[in-house]
């Protein structure tokens, strides 16, 4: 993939599936195939976030960097970021919110998913780990993900914590595509795009970028 392909700041690397949702052209005929398997075993998998543009990461980083987009803690509870230090405050957006240019959605190879027939009349999708635990509305089709997605080449990059980015069963990989942007995407393509964009936090993400690198962009489940 190209520099402005791995950080999202072009789309010539998508193709629009139903209801305007960019993924990588060469993940497309295979999560047609995972969606018409689930569809044969009751369920209807829908695509809920694919392709994230690096503008949108920015507006997401930005917005709960400077306060006016909740950040949650480990336990999905929300945050004072004022009792917090710098350091701390970008960790904890690092918990739950890619660094902008280092999403892994904006490779179009990985998706948030869901099942809008199983959500509740009137429920708006959350994505937290509670809609897809035991009595949760998507734990049958987690389940059912689980024992089939990688017959089509899908797995979870955040299945189990492992001390940087939070547990995310709503998110799968296309491995074939995934495997190859992560290897591509080096620290000084990253520093280099944060540098030349108005990221919030900018010199301390330079600063701490070796570990953000290692703890939590490289730091993943494998297929």
């Amino acid at each position: 993939m190209l520099a402005q392909q791995l950080t999202g700041q072009v789309t010539s690397h998508l193709t629009e599936t139903g209801n305007g949702i960019l993924i990588h052209r060469n993940a497309e005929a295979d999560f047609c195939a995972l969606q018409q398997a689930a569809k044969s075993a009751g369920f209807n998998l829908q695509i809920a976030s694919g392709f994230r543009s690096f503008e949108r990461q920015q507006f997401i980083w930005n917005n709960k960097y400077s306060g006016k987009r909740a950040v949650l803690d480990r336990n999905e509870q929300v945050l004072n970021l004022q009792t917090l230090s710098e350091l701390e405050k970008l960790l904890a957006i690092l918990h739950w919110s890619a660094l902008p240019g280092a999403s892994r959605h904006h490779w179009g190879s990985d998706f948030d998913i869901y099942d809008p027939d199983l959500l509740p009349q009137k429920q708006s999708l959350q994505l937290t780990v509670s809609e897809y635990e035991q009595n949760g509305y998507f734990h049958e089709l987690s389940l059912w993900l689980s024992d089939n997605m990688h017959l089509f080449g899908f797995y979870r990059p955040y299945q189990n914590y492992q001390g940087g980015v939070a547990v995310e069963p709503w998110h799968i990989s296309y491995y074939p595509i995934a495997e190859k942007a992560l290897k591509q995407l080096d620290l000084a393509l990253i520093e280099d795009t944060i540098i030349n964009n108005n990221v919030l936090g900018k010199s301390l993400i330079c600063q701490q970028l070796p570990m953000i690198y290692k703890q939590f962009i490289c730091n993943i489940n494998q297929l």
